[in-house]
Order: structure tokens, then C-alpha cells, then sequence
């Protein structure tokens, strides 16, 4: 009998792409399924990015890269922080990696040990915890509460902080909540954090471009007080629909650099090259596309949150940022994985239970609206019938 190492038993999973699965088998039987479940813009790629990867092809960019990629890009992510963040960073501490994910993992590779603390969102993105427990260091949650619209407590995440912690990691605007942490959360949070130059931070900040109502992003990047010990995860999947290109960045500190290279090598080698001249055009182009997908996405944020709120047993808080709504649903007499299931199977709707993105995850689900608007106002008034008992599709 085979023996895998016992960290195996260790490692967890996105429940999001179990559901997708469960959703695609459901499809395949003729069932018509409204998926709400995967964190996945409905948009195209913008056709000049698109453009820009096939003459990249055409052009012979067929081989290996530098293992934290082309300097070219590099310099591009280095231009479009400082557009965005005012924060001057130099392309030597960037690196350029195959996923958002690939940056979790390394940052938590680098940390986790047994003995080890790391602090972590939750609810929260799962692979977090995940990954933590795989390393044997111990996962400490930082509570998001609903009536703070699921931004953390400064006090509390200080609070939370022992001798053993070696890394904090942060989420905002957030997955799965939408919650977005307020500046002076974060001022409170990197005033504490000052006095303890042991520890590293992650500040995953993949929806940073997807803020509504007038808010603005603030990095963590703008904070010259935690700048040698804080990694900064982005990338290009949320905002230029590109998820399937499978690319992403760091900023790294200059101490940490050269580990997160050389964890690169020995991963993944390089990202693909073509999809790095992708990357150089989506950040150096015109940006009328992610205006139009924030526009798209904020009309269904008000759809969502609004019929959400007129259902039966179910309140929603609006969410900040991103294009997720966590709604409670103790008032239905559910948990949250019954609720999941009966909405898939009985109603053809495809949502994530809270509770697969952690404990404080129950009595609620995840709702995510990259979908479209036809379809967001079809899973709701299917949501109403299953909360009121009428009719459905598939009863």
C-alpha cells in the first residue's frame, strides 16, 4: 500500500470548483443550472490583450523566461502600482507567478513550520487555512464579523498576535464576503504592527480594482512603516477577466526576494511566456474594459443585494468591493451546506456554502454575481420559490 506523506492529510480544497463540478454534471443531464458558485468574470478578455499573446506566438516567444519573469512586465507591474498606490517599487522585487495562489503558497511556505502561527481571514479564502495546516504550523483565524461588513478589528487581529506568529495574512476587498477593510482599520492595524518587525504580512489584494460607490483602494503597499516585511499579492485574472491565463504578482521585500525566486525554479520554472506579453498589454493599454466590467458588475451588485434582502429568512449586508455577497441564512431553518444543496439539486442554482470558507463561514453562503444579469434575476426568483416551498424546476 502506498504511503503519502502524512501532510497530504493535511491539505484541503477549494469547495468552489467541487460545486462547479457537481453544477457541470447536473448540465450534462439537461438540467438548467444558473451557476453563482465560481469566482469567475462572464467577461471576455479584451480582444487587444488576446491580440497581444498570439503575436507573442507568431513573433517565436515560444521558450523559457526569466524565473521571475520578463523584465518588461516587471517593469509594468512597477509602472501600474505607482499609478495606483502612489507607491514607488522596483522591478527587482517583483515576481511573476502562474496564479494568485502560487504567491500564497510561497509566502506560507516561507513561514509555516510546527510551532508556527499564522493568522488568517475567516471567513476567508479557503486555501489560506489549507495551506497553513500543510506546513504544520498552527492556523490562528482573525474573526470578520457581519456588522462590521466584514471588515476585521485592528484591536483583534493585535490581539490575536503570540511570540509563535510568524505571518499575517489579509484579504480586502475580500473572497467571499466583498467586505472592504476602512483606511483607519488599517492605520490602527500598521501603527501596531510597527512595534513588531518579526512578522511577515500578506496582503492579498487580487479585487483591488473592483471598489464601489466611490471607494477608493487603499494598499498596504502605501505603508512605508511595514514595507521590509510586506508581501503584496495582485495579479491579472479578476480584472481582465483573465482567470484561465493563469498569471499573478508580487511584491515582495527585498530580504525575501531571492527565496521567492528560487521557490519558482523549483515549482514552476517561468509563466508562460505568451501570456507575460499578455500581461505587458493589459496593464500598458487602455483600461475602458475594466471600467465597463466595474460598471457591469456594480448594476448587479444592487440586483443581488436587493433581491437577496426580499427573501424569506435571508439578510444581506451590501459588500464593498469585489463581486461576491455573503447573505445570512439562519432565518431559513438551514445550515449552510443544506442550503447549498437544495439550491443546486431542487432549484438549479449553483452557490458556496459559507462553511467552506471556514467556521465563522455558517449561516451563510457565498453568491457570486460575475454572472450575468439575465441569469443573477433568474437564480433569485428561484431562491424565493425553494425559500417559499413553490414550485421548482427540478421537484
Amino acid at each position: 500500500m502506498l504511503r503519502p506523506a502524512a501532510a497530504m492529510h493535511r491539505l484541503g480544497t477549494e469547495t468552489a470548483f467541487e460545486v462547479l463540478a457537481r453544477a457541470e454534471a447536473l448540465a450534462a443531464q439537461g438540467r438548467d443550472i444558473v451557476n453563482l458558485g465560481i469566482g469567475q468574470p462572464d467577461f471576455a478578455t479584451p480582444a487587444p490583450i488576446v491580440e497581444a499573446a498570439v503575436k507573442a506566438l507568431r513573433d517565436g516567444h515560444h521558450g523559457y523566461t526569466p524565473a521571475p519573469g520578463l523584465p518588461a512586465l516587471r517593469e509594468a507591474v512597477a509602472a501600474a502600482l505607482l499609478h495606483r498606490t502612489g507607491a514607488a517599487v522596483s522591478a527587482d522585487r517583483i515576481v511573476c507567478v502562474p496564479g494568485g495562489k502560487v504567491t500564497m503558497w510561497f509566502a506560507i511556505l516561507m513561514f509555516g513550520e510546527p510551532g508556527a502561527e499564522i493568522l488568517y481571514p475567516d471567513p476567508g479564502f479557503p486555501i489560506y487555512e489549507s495551506a497553513i495546516r500543510f506546513t504544520g504550523a498552527k492556523p490562528v483565524p482573525i474573526p470578520l464579523r457581519e456588522d462590521k461588513g466584514f471588515a476585521f478589528s485592528a484591536e483583534e487581529v493585535l490581539a490575536l498576535i503570540t511570540p509563535a506568529t510568524r505571518l499575517i495574512i489579509l484579504n480586502s476587498p475580500a473572497n467571499p464576503t466583498g467586505g472592504v477593510v476602512p483606511k483607519a482599520e488599517l492605520d490602527r492595524l500598521v501603527d501596531g504592527l510597527a512595534r513588531r518587525p518579526d512578522i511577515a504580512v500578506l496582503s492579498d489584494e487580487i479585487y483591488s480594482q473592483l471598489l464601489y460607490d466611490g471607494r477608493a483602494h487603499v494598499s498596504l503597499l502605501s505603508y512605508p512603516e511595514i514595507a521590509d516585511r510586506l508581501i503584496l499579492l495582485d495579479g491579472w485574472s479578476k480584472t481582465y477577466a483573465m482567470t484561465g491565463w493563469r498569471l499573478g504578482f508580487a511584491v515582495w521585500p527585498e530580504s525575501l526576494v531571492e527565496g521567492a525566486i528560487r521557490l519558482a525554479v523549483n515549482s514552476h520554472s517561468c509563466v508562460n511566456a505568451a501570456a507575460q506579453f499578455a500581461g505587458i498589454a493589459a496593464l500598458e493599454g487602455p483600461q475602458d474594459s475594466v471600467d465597463a466590467m466595474r460598471t457591469a458588475f456594480a448594476a448587479r451588485r444592487r440586483v443581488v443585494v436587493d433581491g437577496l434582502n426580499a427573501l424569506p429568512g435571508v439578510r444581506c449586508v451590501e459588500p464593498g468591493g469585489a463581486f461576491y455577497a455573503f447573505p445570512n441564512i439562519t432565518g431559513t431553518g438551514r445550515t449552510a451546506r443544506q442550503l447549498q444543496t437544495a439550491l443546486l439539486e431542487q432549484a438549479g442554482v449553483a452557490t458556496i456554502a459559507g462553511t467552506s470558507f471556514g467556521q465563522r463561514g455558517e449561516g451563510f453562503v457565498r453568491i457570486s454575481y460575475a454572472s450575468s444579469l439575465e441569469s443573477i434575476v433568474i437564480a433569485l426568483d428561484r431562491m424565493n420559490a425553494l425559500l417559499k416551498g413553490e414550485e421548482l424546476p427540478f421537484s
